[in-house]
């Protein structure tokens, strides 16, 4: 064999080592199925935590719906608070069903936790667009309150429905566009080792622990994204809250006074309920998995359970419709 030929033959050597050294990175580099390890629980316990977390469910589910289906119904809460509770009612009950399912799926059957690459993704982005989304809601229904309260008589003119609607697609569009970044950060990343998620869901932190390769900076950035956002919307809320105080403090009667402090009470136990959760999970250095997951539990089924137990039960005007609504079922059997 000659020198040229001898070249070609080394060439061809090298070219399919490479290639096979390649295909072999390739096979690696890509995840097609992740396992969500779930709530860690005793297996005795499976189908005790099964019912309990259908029931939380199934009354999420029912809670929201009504009260969506009451303030549409009843043209007396036809107004921007309401307009802004029947939004959050109805971002609650996706935002619980984007988790539940499939924690009820892992507890119910041995394969119930392994999910798909692109439905992680499409879980991750959905949990992100939901509770961003909800977190500038709550920020926006503080500055509501603000308006309502602070300014009355030019309250209806400031806040009208189209006003109102301007303010709800700007809480989605905010959220589709800081979740399309969490979501990029998180799977721009390759991902060729284990698959075991230590979540009951898809979420960054427990999904870039499985990255090969270096992910200190993008926890940093999302770190700093989430930071952003949830400190500007508690910091905007926070400065809502004391000029609303202020505003009340100066109310003459005691009637007024209660009125107002009631109707800003609701908003503030919600508020509390969402964001100490999610401060836990996602800006306290560390990660302790047991912990986030047991965290995870409060905000994506207790905090949505929660917001129609707080509105109907401590919201004078929306028991007021109940029972508008009833004597309007029974005027109609009676006749």
């Amino acid at each position: 064999m000659n020198t040229s030929g001898t070249l070609h033959f080394l060439y061809i050597l090298y070219l399919g080592k490479n290639s096979t050294v390649q295909m072999e990175r390739d096979n690696q580099s890509f995840v097609t199925t992740f396992i969500l390890m779930g709530i860690p629980h005793p297996s005795e316990l499976s189908t005790v935590l099964f019912g309990i977390f259908l029931v939380i469910y199934a009354l999420t589910l029912v809670g929201n719906l009504f009260i969506v289906l009451v303030i549409k119904v009843d043209s007396h809460l036809h107004t921007p608070m309401y307009y802004f509770l029947a939004n959050l009612s109805f971002i609650d009950m996706w935002f619980s069903t984007v988790t539940v399912p499939k924690i009820l799926m892992g507890l119910f059957s041995p394969d119930g936790g392994i999910i798909s690459f692109q439905s992680c993704v499409a879980q991750l982005y959905s949990f992100h667009i939901l509770g961003s989304t909800e977190c500038f809601l709550y920020t926006v229904m503080s500055y509501d309150r603000y308006l309502a309260i602070t300014y009355p008589l030019s309250y209806a003119t400031m806040m009208s429905g189209k006003m109102c609607a301007i303010l709800a697609g700007g809480t989605w569009l905010s959220g589709a566009i800081h979740s399309a970044a969490q979501t990029a950060l998180t799977f721009r990343l390759s991902y060729c080792g284990p698959n075991q998620i230590q979540h009951y869901f898809c979420d960054a932190p427990p999904i870039l622990k499985l990255a090969c390769a270096n992910t200190s900076v993008n926890e940093m950035v999302i770190f700093v994204n989430i930071g952003i956002v949830a400190s500007g919307c508690c910091f905007l809320i926070f400065l809502s809250y004391m000029s609303i105080v202020r505003a009340i403090l100066k109310i003459r009667t005691a009637e007024g006074r209660h009125k107002a402090f009631q109707t800003c009470a609701s908003h503030c136990i919600v508020v509390l309920c969402f964001f100490g959760p999610g401060l836990i999970i996602y800006l306290r250095p560390g990660s302790m998995h047991a912990v986030d997951r047991i965290v995870a539990i409060f905000q994506t089924m207790i905090t949505p359970l929660l917001n129609p137990i707080v509105y109907t039960l401590r919201n004078k005007e929306v028991k007021t419709a109940l029972l508008r609504l009833k004597y309007h079922r029974n005027s109609i059997q009676i006749n």
